[in-house]
């Protein structure tokens, strides 16, 4: 049996699709979905999204959002969702430096920009993982 995925974005429909299974990052820990699974509506936080169906696997970083799961759909929104061949690895490279640069001067900033410079690294870190992948 498979699972019905769609996976929107603020500007596109990112995903649309069956799948056999999905595994996503809550704000609880990396949760796998399959077919049956009990239903669930949960917070997402930025990470990898993996896609398995078939011999497929597709990988995307995604940025926070929302997950719903019932009847064997799933609908996952979110700010941002970028296949492994959509990241330039350079450019999430650069903003990585940058992040680190900042956060060298930590005691000079506020919480707010912290936290922000934090964030801002930890997406670019998980952009890099996910571009990677279309190496193999």
């Amino acid at each position: 049996m498979k699972i019905n995925l769609k996976i929107i974005t603020l500007e596109k429909i990112a995903y649309e699709g069956e799948a056999d299974q999905v595994t996503l990052p809550t704000m609880d820990g990396e949760i796998t979905i399959l077919a049956n699974h009990v239903p669930l509506i949960s917070l997402l936080k930025h990470g990898e999204l993996i896609i398995k169906n078939n011999d497929e696997e597709i990988s995307m970083a995604i940025y926070k959002g929302f997950v719903e799961f019932k009847e064997n759909k799933i609908i996952i929104l979110t700010d941002t969702a970028e296949q492994a061949e959509e990241i330039d690895e350079e450019r999430a490279q650069e903003a990585k430096r940058r992040a680190q640069e900042l956060l060298k001067e930590k005691d000079r900033m506020s919480d707010v920009n912290f936290a922000g410079v934090t964030i801002a690294l930890e997406k670019s870190l998980t952009r890099i993982k996910v571009a990677r992948k279309k190496k193999r």
